[in-house]
């Protein structure tokens, strides 16, 4: 058994172990000098603040109070906006608590004139704010308003308040609006004279919003607030009352200097309570305590939307060369006073970017430092981003100086084999810089899950059709603010690359590889087991394999001439991969790793195609070969004894909520959804289905008179945007055929469509070139490429739903070009105007999916009508 320690053991203890003490070599002392590493901390000028609470909080999170003329602390808090000076100044380590652009929301007449714009747009969405009159510019239109109520012998309260006023300074109630004068610069605003009451007082509500960047927009909504309260009972407003503001205002700054103002410190009572409070009074009085916290939820983020593009645009132009994406230099966090009427609905009163956070009572102690505290952890401020910025700039200057990792350019006598490798260096280079942002936006999504706090996150929400419908309404904000100054920024948000996940890019990443080792003349080495020589025949389908000119536009056709003149790659499904027992297609699938492999042949790609943590393809090869560690459902005791049962059993089956699903019922709905993808037809607005397959015959027919006409439409006049649009039209069909036959409501978890999804990235590859691939017999590539460098089982039917895709896809293209062609007499002949999305988007919302009668449509449409198949795609 060892001794403990004693002096002597220390003394034989190595000196790069020891403190800095003498040590003894060959009998000569010395000092031994270790070298301690530099600990770094945050720095935060809040010289420009007021409020003690938030000197406080840095304090409690240890962070260092900076000189007061500190310019390079890590954080800068003001209680007013900031000049963009300043922002312009600023290094990307640094952090301010001010957007510029964001007093278009905040004054009081920006916000009004703003949000009618928007109702003008969008009068379904923006209903939450009162009718609002700017004076003197809407002088007359107010005027018109309250003839036209006296005509209908009518009578309404207005409340007036000056256009960048606040705390109530300056507010009036008014019913005689002849009084009003008509040079002064103010607001009008309709009086919502039924509010919600509590204990008989009418009440406002304090949500503290943080911004924490505007490129992309991100928002988050903090779980509690302060009730403010009036110190009068409420009553109707008449001429008697019209001037007891105490009753109709709730400003805090009002009503404490009331008599009647209660500073009680009690949770459920006084004149100022919290909305944690709030929202177990509504729950206990059995009121939908999830709708209004939804509620609020969408007001914020529809207010913030029509903020953004003034706030990006004011951004970029403070921080030019920004990376977009990159760590913001400014967040803010927000006021929003909402008001709710008898129904619970909220209405917009106004925004303050400078909240107060004055601590006149525990209540408001307990609240405004929950929210700074939960704001400066979000905020992820680390005392290492000084360095690594610093260290990043050094590296930017000395490849600047020695021209390390610029592209060349091209001159006026470039020989097509450069431009094509030029084009190639510019699209692998926009990759890995989105592949970059990819990746620290997953890092960013990870530390704010581990760090919310008491906030949730309500821009970007995790409700995809929530999703869609506010990016909806950012591209309206976007047409009606900025266009023709800044359409560039609408395309930027728009880029189909920002919506693609890192195993997409990293696909993209892969193919760019293999160009350029063709473009090179290099033979890529062969990965894996040997491939097959030809792709499993697929099943007969209508005009499957039509022949435009000599050769098939289809996909399996032109990769088989791919064969021929050895060119391009052949499928590479392997008779191991085959021979492999399926996977669940309805499970939440992870594919399995890639192999390990050797040297890339392009030195530029090898370090960087590599899957992260965050990717599903970086599951290691353990677990793809264990079967226990398979997500697989266990088999069900239910056996399908044939296929033409399969739909009612299988929809039987899954509804009982998680219940398994056996080999043999998954290769029954593979076969069903085969079947129905066969049957799918694009139709032609206006003709029968007859006339849509003679439009389809008569364009392969004459293949070589449209040819050319198709790649200019397809290749040259639609921008990435329309292209992604045509496809969408059997994308979102495609979606409610497996719904149906799957009975999945989400089914971006199946297999199968992950599947379809690679395609259709496959398609839009190149600014469209994938697509067109599959019309034209020179291709260099197709899209069974996207398969077969890849370790992930793809069975015969899977492949085969694939190819049926890539045929929708292609018909889909025909019909639209065909559609546009004969409505505007022919494509060289459009307007100078047709590139605008206005143009686009009718003719898209005309395609339907066609499903003809037949046992499957029958057998599905037993619980539905069969309107519900044919998609139609109202939200272009």
């Amino acid at each position: 058994m060892p001794s403990p320690p004693n002096d002597g053991d220390d003394q034989e203890t190595s000196p790069m172990n020891m403190p800095p003490t003498l040590s003894s070599q060959n009998g000569v002392k010395r000092k031994v000098h270790t070298k301690k590493k530099k600990k770094g901390f945050i720095t935060a000028n809040v010289a420009g603040t007021k409020y003690e609470i938030v000197r406080i909080v840095i304090e409690e999170m240890t962070f260092h109070k900076a000189r007061d003329d500190d310019e390079m602390a890590n954080l800068t808090w003001n209680d007013s906006a900031v000049q963009h000076e300043k922002i312009a100044e600023l290094r990307n380590y640094q952090r301010i608590n001010h957007f510029p652009g964001m007093g278009e929301i905040c004054r009081k007449d920006c916000l009004a004139r703003n949000m009618a714009k928007m109702i003008k747009s969008q009068p379904q969405e923006y209903s939450f704010i009162p009718k609002t009159w700017i004076f003197p510019a809407e002088c007359t239109q107010f005027q018109n308003y309250v003839k036209e109520l006296k005509r209908k012998r009518k009578q309404k309260t207005f409340i007036v308040k000056p256009a960048n006023g606040a705390m109530g300074h300056g507010i009036s109630l008014i019913r005689n609006c002849e009084k009003l004068p008509v040079q002064d610069h103010f607001i009008v605003q309709e009086y919502l004279d039924k509010p919600f009451l509590m204990e008989g007082y009418k009440f406002d509500l304090r949500f503290y919003i943080l911004v924490t960047s505007c490129d992309p927009l991100r928002v988050f909504l903090y779980n509690d607030g302060l009730v403010r309260m009036g110190t009068e009972k409420y009553h109707m407003p008449n001429e008697s009352n019209l001037n007891q503001l105490y009753m109709h205002l709730t400003n805090y700054s009002v009503n404490k200097h009331n008599e009647n103002f209660e500073r009680d410190e009690t949770v459920d009572k006084g004149s100022k309570r919290s909305i944690g409070w709030f929202t177990e009074f509504l729950r206990t009085n059995d009121y939908d305590v999830a709708k209004f916290w939804g509620d609020v939820s969408e007001l914020v983020v529809k207010t913030l939307i029509v903020a953004e593009p003034h706030v990006l645009h004011a951004y970029r132009m403070c921080r030019p060369g920004q990376p977009p994406g990159s760590a913001s230099v400014c967040f803010e966090v927000l006021g929003f006073d909402i008001i709710l009427d008898r129904k619970l609905k909220p209405w917009l009163l106004e925004i303050n970017r400078a909240p107060s956070f004055g601590t006149d009572q525990k209540i408001d102690y307990d609240v405004k430092k929950g929210v700074l505290l939960n704001t400066l952890k979000l905020l992820n401020i680390r005392a290492s981003d000084k360095r690594r910025n610093l260290a990043r700039q050094k590296a930017e200057a000395q490849r600047r100086l020695y021209g390390q990792g610029s592209m060349r350019k091209l001159t006026a006598g470039s020989s097509e084999w450069e431009k094509q490798r030029h084009l190639l260096e510019r699209r692998r280079e926009e990759l890995k810089e989105r592949l970059a942002q990819v990746r620290k936006q997953v890092s960013r999504d990870e530390h704010e899950k581990r760090h919310l706090g008491n906030y949730r996150r309500i821009y970007p929400p995790d409700d995809k059709l929530l999703l869609e419908k506010y990016e909806s309404l950012l591209s309206a904000a976007f047409q009606t603010f900025l266009a023709g100054r800044a359409a560039s920024l609408q395309k930027e948000v728009n880029n189909p690359l920002k919506r693609m996940k890192e195993e997409d890019i990293l696909d993209l990443l892969e193919q760019c590889e293999l160009d350029d080792e063709k473009l090179m003349g290099k033979t890529s080495k062969q990965k894996g087991p040997k491939v097959l020589s030809s792709m499993p025949e697929s099943s007969p389908t209508p005009r499957g394999h039509r022949d435009p000119e000599d050769s098939s536009p289809s996909c399996s056709d032109s990769s088989s001439a791919s064969d021929a003149d050895g060119e391009d790659e052949s499928i590479s499904i392997t008779q191991e991969k085959l021979n492999r027992p399926e996977r669940s297609s309805r499970v939440h699938w992870k594919p399995a790793s890639k192999p390990i492999r050797g040297p890339s042949s392009s030195p530029n790609l090898s370090g960087l195609i590599r899957r992260s943590m965050s990717c599903p393809r970086s599951i290691t090869s353990l677990t793809a070969q264990s079967p226990t560690n398979e997500t697989r459902r266990p088999k069900t005791a239910t056996h399908m004894p044939n296929a033409s049962t399969a739909t009612a059993q299988t929809a039987a089956t899954m509804t009982q909520g998680e219940a398994p699903l056996s080999k043999e019922q998954e290769a029954a709905l593979m076969q069903q959804t085969l079947a129905a993808l066969g049957e799918m037809k694009i139709r032609y607005p206006g003709k029968s289905e007859e006339e849509a397959e003679a439009v389809l015959d008569e364009i392969l027919n004459n293949w070589k008179y449209h040819k050319q006409k198709v790649a200019s439409y397809w290749l040259v006049k639609l921008d990435a945007i329309k292209q992604r649009k045509v496809l969408d039209i059997v994308r979102s069909n495609i979606r409610s055929v497996l719904q149906r036959i799957w009975s999945e409501p989400d089914v971006e978890s199946l297999r199968l469509y992950h599947l379809f999804n690679r395609v259709f990235n496959r398609l839009l590859w190149s600014h469209g070139q994938g697509l067109w691939n599959c019309l034209s017999s020179s291709g260099r590539s197709s899209w069974e490429s996207v398969f077969s460098k890849s370790s992930e089982v793809v069975t015969t039917q899977e492949l085969r739903c694939c190819q049926r895709v890539v045929q929708l896809c292609r018909d889909c293209l025909l019909v639209v070009y065909k559609f546009v062609a004969d409505s505007r007499g022919s494509l060289s002949g459009l307007s100078p105007d047709w590139d605008d999305t206005r143009y686009l988007l009718p003719v898209t919302s005309q395609f339907i999916i066609k499903w003809p009668s037949s046992s499957f449509g029958r057998s599905m449409s037993s619980t539905r009508p069969r309107s519900a198949f044919t998609a139609r795609m109202g939200h272009f």
